[in-house]
């Protein structure tokens, strides 16, 4: 069974409540239609009820059993503007400004999250990264320990034993482009949790370089030991190790030989790459050479989850993500 079914079986039995600040879009509801017949999740569509009551029409699908929020006229609406005018109002933020930021559906669904209303979000298919990551950065903030936001890709390898019999995490791939040793500590300890939550397997994480346990000297190699060391104290009970080169990391007679002793060195399943350059390089070159099942980017480091779409997604891609989501809250 591949990782994206386990993760729908898993879904089912969470069941959590999502919300899709994309009401009207026409994939979006295509997806929460399919999230609906799966009982993957319980959907709530965010915008205005006149506009997803004409979309649904036009896609021929019927929203009777929907829950439809419109942020202007829900019982959680005035609320939610004094609490997101407490929160930014040091700031500089007006009440008349926190109340037009709370009539934005995304602000609004994000404010859901915070409060409990909601179990996590999934927006993206017709609005920037930036406007998913800023509302969730002002207001769910990160997770205790973390200070910064990233993402993962979960990495499935058809008849390969690599990783966690064919399954690896790679982060960051899609966010930062040079997180320092504490960013890159935060980002290993997240991708932990994912790999728990998400494909509950038990993390075995490599900080990577182009070093093995003192081969080269170089600053950017110092970044990867200090990360490493951050995040052994950070996170004492993980099992992590670096810097060890790829190689290193998952083969494992070459981790017995560069690292002997090592936990993790040469059957590492989760791999922390240096920078975005090398990470986003890694996963493209996986997911081509080694005809890789890709998964992702996947989000983490939020208090609570949100996750962004690509705006090329399909309905499948909303599908998948909100089941991953609801894993997350769980």
């Amino acid at each position: 069974m591949g990782i994206m079914n386990k993760i729908w079986e898993n879904a089912k039995v969470k069941k959590k409540t999502i919300a899709l600040p994309e009401g009207s879009e026409p994939r979006t509801l295509n997806a929460a239609k399919k999230l609906t017949q799966e009982g993957l999740a319980e959907i709530i569509l965010i915008g205005n009820i006149d506009e997803i009551n004409s979309s649904a029409k036009l896609e021929n699908i019927n929203i009777d059993n929907f829950k439809i929020i419109e942020p202007s006229k829900s019982e959680f609406f005035d609320s939610y503007i004094n609490s997101y005018y407490n929160l930014r109002m040091n700031k500089g933020i007006t009440p008349g400004e926190a109340k037009s930021a709370i009539s934005d559906p995304i602000y609004f669904a994000t404010m859901m999250v915070k409060n409990g209303d909601a179990d996590g979000m999934v927006s993206g298919a017709i609005h920037s990264t930036g406007d998913l990551l800023r509302p969730a950065l002002q207001i769910i903030k990160t997770a205790p320990g973390i200070s910064i936001v990233s993402s993962c890709f979960v990495m499935e390898l058809p008849n390969s034993t690599f990783g966690e019999n064919g399954i690896l995490l790679f982060a960051d791939c899609a966010i930062n482009p040079n997180p320092n040793a504490e960013e890159l500590a935060s980002i290993a300890i997240a991708t932990a949790s994912t790999a728990k939550s998400l494909c509950n397997i038990e993390p075995r994480i490599a900080m990577l370089s182009f070093s093995t346990k003192g081969s080269g000297k170089h600053e950017l190699v110092d970044k990867v030991i200090e990360a490493t060391r951050i995040a052994k104290e950070k996170a004492p009970d993980l099992l992590i190790d670096g810097e060890l080169q790829l190689d290193a990391a998952i083969v494992q007679k070459i981790g017995e030989m560069k690292a002997p002793g090592s936990h993790v060195a040469g059957k590492a399943n989760v791999l922390i790459f240096p920078d975005l350059q090398s990470g986003n390089i890694g996963y493209k070159l996986v997911q081509r050479l080694a005809n890789a099942n890709t998964i992702g980017p996947i989000s983490q480091g939020f208090a609570k989850p949100v996750n962004d779409l690509s705006r090329g997604c399909s309905v499948m891609d909303i599908v998948n993500v909100v089941a991953i989501t609801s894993l997350q809250a769980g």
